[in-house]
């Protein structure tokens, strides 16, 4: 279970005297194990500073954000980055892969950094991307890859250390409609295969519907 409770951030802007502006203004509420919630709503809503803040990249002004029973708020920097590391995936608009690294050494790489063994982290690397279709392409770097299989080896990534949630941050926007449908139907294959959660914004209509859930967020407030 994750619990978002009553969370404000503000960011101040330009010029020493500029008043602060609110963005996210008191967002409270829960998401199952299993769901898969589409976060939607205009630019500037907040969408992305909140899911942000679920993830532990960045903290908010007051309010909490608890998974099960650890209040990510009470955490020391080197204890959160350690709780990301394991609990929470995260798939960015653009798939950041590191350009240096073939696709196995970049899906690998979290559990590198997780403290596993290499032989233990590009074993359970090559599963991922067996998994998603991709084994044929494992040792190509990213200039060498499709958007579409990026985007699925920037998931694989995601998932390596087994986490129990995967926040996506326009993960289709990128993409042309064809990947765009295939990567929409890994989400839901993952979370049937693997129970995985997933929280998403997105613009995209089709796969906000096809979510379990819609949050609508306006304003920094969740619209009821």
């Amino acid at each position: 279970m994750i619990s978002v409770k009553d969370i404000h951030k503000s960011f101040r802007a330009a010029g020493k005297d500029a008043t602060p502006v609110e963005v996210l203004r008191g967002v409270s509420f829960d998401i199952a194990p299993g769901e898969v919630v589409s976060i939607v709503g205009p630019s500037g809503a907040g969408k992305s500073t909140l899911l942000q803040i679920m993830g532990t990249l960045d903290r908010p002004d007051s309010g909490t954000v608890l998974y099960d029973t650890t209040d990510t708020s009470r955490l020391a920097d080197r204890a959160l980055s350690a709780f990301r590391n394991r609990h929470i995936g995260y798939v960015f608009q653009m798939h950041r892969l590191l350009p240096e690294f073939s696709m196995l050494e970049n899906v690998a790489l979290p559990a590198l950094v997780g403290g596993a063994g290499k032989a233990e982290a590009f074993d359970k690397a090559r599963r991922l991307i067996e998994y998603m279709g991709l084994s044929g392409r494992a040792d190509h770097r990213p200039a060498q890859l499709s958007g579409g299989e990026c985007q699925r080896a920037a998931v694989a990534r995601a998932l390596i250390n087994s986490p129990e949630t995967v926040l996506a941050d326009e993960p289709s926007g990128s993409l042309d409609s064809q990947n765009r449908a295939e990567l929409h139907r890994l989400f839901f294959d993952l979370r049937r295969d693997m129970g995985t959660t997933f929280v998403i914004v997105t613009h995209d209509e089709s796969l906000a519907a096809d979510s379990d859930r819609i949050i609508h967020l306006r304003d920094g407030l969740v619209e009821q």
